[in-house]
């Protein structure tokens, strides 16, 4: 059974160019610290109609940020999600090192993302990520327990449309069908809440929203398939992926 959905991980990439490594003031473990860990893993071989992941990491450039964003969480962060400096003083990149990134590693994952969302048949765009179990430093909800999945649509608590936000980039009843089959394999479920939904959620949802078609972004708390060491445990992970893709089939109909 192939699901009509496209799956989009733009944080899972670990590589850094040689050349570039040295520019960092954080170690590979740190750097390491900044991937969706086990996002390839969960998602990159469900049966849909793409799976696209990506291949370097977002600390090299920030797929999930527009590449016009100079700012210092941009397309290129100048700090991580823990607050520490990601460049060395001295070798952060200028504006045309940051152009020259954005051509050669940002730009063709949007290309071939554009294509995939041409497919027949597509219904829905999934931007896959992974969070840690309590809020870091840097996010919205520092120091609080998360739920098993955060889901963002761009609206309030309840899926609806939120006036301090634009326009829902997946209908509530949708939204509400996944919770509800995610509640059905155990999991606990947060909407929009800390996150609503990025760049790719949010500038792709514009568009399909007006081919009366959705966007969705999915956030898996790491906790369900790492070990208390923070290494993937095989069995948690192929757990979490049978209870996800059970999630998936249950929403087919409303797709």
């Amino acid at each position: 059974m192939t699901l009509p959905i496209v799956l989009s991980i733009p944080h899972c990439g670990t590589k850094v160019p040689d050349d570039l490594a040295g520019h960092l003031a954080l170690s590979p473990a740190q750097v390491a610290e900044s991937e969706d860990s086990g996002t390839r893993e969960i998602f990159s071989d469900m049966p849909v109609m793409a799976s696209q992941a990506a291949e370097w990491s977002r600390l090299l450039v920030d797929l999930n940020r527009s590449d016009d964003d100079l700012s210092p969480k941009g397309v290129i962060a100048r700090a991580d999600y823990f607050g520490r400096s990601v460049f060395k003083p001295g070798y952060e990149p200028d504006r045309q090192e940051t152009l020259r990134r954005v051509e050669a590693y940002h730009r063709p994952y949007h290309e071939k993302l554009l294509q995939n969302l041409t497919l027949p048949g597509l219904r829905l765009l999934l931007d896959c990520h992974s969070m840690d179990g309590v809020g870091p430093a840097d996010a919205p909800d520092p120091g609080q327990v998360r739920a098993d999945v955060n889901l963002g649509n761009n609206g309030g608590p309840d899926g609806e449309p939120d006036p301090k936000r634009g326009k829902l980039t997946c209908p509530a009843e949708l939204v509400r069908g996944l919770i509800g089959a995610l509640a059905a394999e155990g999991l606990s479920v947060s909407l929009n809440s800390p996150y609503a939904g990025g760049y790719i959620t949010l500038h792709y949802g514009a568009v399909l929203r007006k081919q009366g078609k959705a966007a969705l972004q999915m956030e898996l708390k790491k906790d369900l398939y790492l070990s208390p060491e923070g290494v993937l445990d095989d069995q948690r992970l192929a757990h979490a992926r049978q209870a996800i893709w059970a999630a998936f089939e249950k929403i087919a109909r409303l797709l």
